[in-house]
C-alpha cells in the first residue's frame, strides 16, 4: 500500500483545473446527468445538481421519478429533466434503462445512485447501464449503487480508470463483503483492496477521509463534523462529477471535490458554528475555493 500524501493546496496546484478558453460555451464546459431520486427524497437531485454547476459544469440533466420531474424542474430551473417511469413505492422503475441509455450519449460524466433507496433496482438498472457506456465516460457511483456495485465488480473494472467510487466505511463494507467493524479498525487496507478489486478512484469517507487510484494515496483530514449531515454527501458526488465532465481525470477530480467539500465544511463551521450548517449551504462556496488555490 502507498505511503498517503497529503491533500492539500500544494497538491492542487501541482494537479491544477482545467483552464477554460474565454469564448468556450456551455457544453465545452462538461455535461453532467444526474441518476437517482425516488418519492421519499424527491429533491436530493437538487444538492447533486447544484453542486456540479459550482464546480463549473455547463450544462446538467437530472433523471428522476415522472412524479417528481416537474417540481424538480420548477425547483432548479437551469437543469434539464428527464421523467422517468416509476414503482408503485415511488422507485425509478427497472425498464427505466432504455431511456437512460438514449440520454447517456449527450453528456460526459454520470452521477449513479443518489437518493436511491432500492438495492434491487439499482442493481437492474447499473447491469443494464454499464455495457453500454462510452469507455471514456466519467462515472461516479454513490449511495445504494455503491451496494450494488459487489455484484458488478468485473464490468467496473473493465472501464480503465474512468470511474470514482465515494463510499463511506458502511458502503466500503458491503462493496468488499466485509465486515463494517473490520473496515473501521483499518480503512486502509480496505481502500486499497476496493481500489485493486474494481479497477477504480476509490475514496473512503471519515474523520480523515482517504483516496486511492492506482498507486497514489492521498489524506485530507479537514471539513469537521458538521459534514456528517444528510445530503453531504450528494454535494460531494455533484462536485466531483461536474470536475470529471470538464475532463479532470478520476483520481484529480475526486481529490479537488473532496478538498473543495472540506474546506467548505471548515468556513461554515467557523462562520455558522461546528454543526448545523445544511448540506445546501456547501456548494455555493465552491467557486471561491477553486479561485483562491
Amino acid at each position: 500500500m502507498a505511503d498517503p500524501i497529503a491533500l492539500d493546496t500544494a497538491w492542487l496546484k501541482a494537479n491544477p483545473l482545467p483552464d477554460h478558453h474565454d469564448n468556450i460555451d456551455k457544453n465545452g464546459r462538461g455535461r453532467v446527468l444526474v441518476i437517482g431520486g425516488c418519492r421519499r427524497v424527491p429533491g436530493g437531485m437538487l444538492l447533486t445538481a447544484e453542486a456540479a454547476f459550482r464546480a463549473g459544469a455547463g450544462k446538467v440533466t437530472i433523471a428522476t421519478i415522472a412524479s417528481a420531474a416537474i417540481p424538480v424542474g420548477i425547483a432548479f430551473p437551469a437543469c434539464a429533466v428527464v421523467a422517468l417511469p416509476e414503482t408503485a413505492s415511488g422507485e425509478i422503475a427497472p425498464d427505466s434503462a432504455d431511456l437512460l441509455l438514449a440520454e447517456m450519449a449527450n453528456h460526459d460524466a454520470i452521477v449513479f445512485g443518489p437518493a436511491m433507496m432500492d438495492e434491487a433496482i439499482v442493481c437492474t438498472l447499473l447491469a443494464a447501464l454499464l455495457p453500454a457506456l462510452p469507455d471514456d465516460m466519467f462515472l461516479l457511483l454513490d449511495a445504494f449503487a455503491l451496494r450494488a456495485a459487489a455484484d458488478h465488480a468485473d464490468a467496473i473494472s473493465a472501464r480503465g480508470d474512468h470511474t470514482v467510487l465515494t463510499p463511506h466505511e458502511g458502503e466500503l463494507a458491503a462493496m468488499l463483503g466485509a465486515d463494517k467493524g473490520d473496515v473501521s479498525r483499518d480503512p486502509l487496507a480496505a481502500l486499497t483492496e476496493a481500489a485493486e478489486r474494481f479497477g477504480a478512484a476509490v475514496m473512503v469517507k471519515g474523520a480523515t477521509s482517504h483516496l486511492m487510484a492506482d498507486d497514489t494515496c492521498l489524506a485530507y483530514a479537514g471539513g469537521g463534523l458538521g459534514l456528517a449531515v444528510s445530503g453531504s454527501g450528494d454535494v460531494l458526488a455533484g462536485l466531483i462529477a461536474g470536475l470529471g465532465a470538464q475532463g479532470l481525470p478520476p483520481l484529480q477530480a475526486a481529490a479537488w471535490g473532496i478538498w473543495l467539500h472540506g474546506e467548505a465544511g471548515r468556513r461554515l463551521s467557523e462562520t455558522m458554528g461546528p454543526i448545523g450548517y445544511l448540506a445546501r449551504e456547501l456548494a455555493p462556496l465552491a467557486p471561491g475555493l477553486m479561485r483562491g488555490v
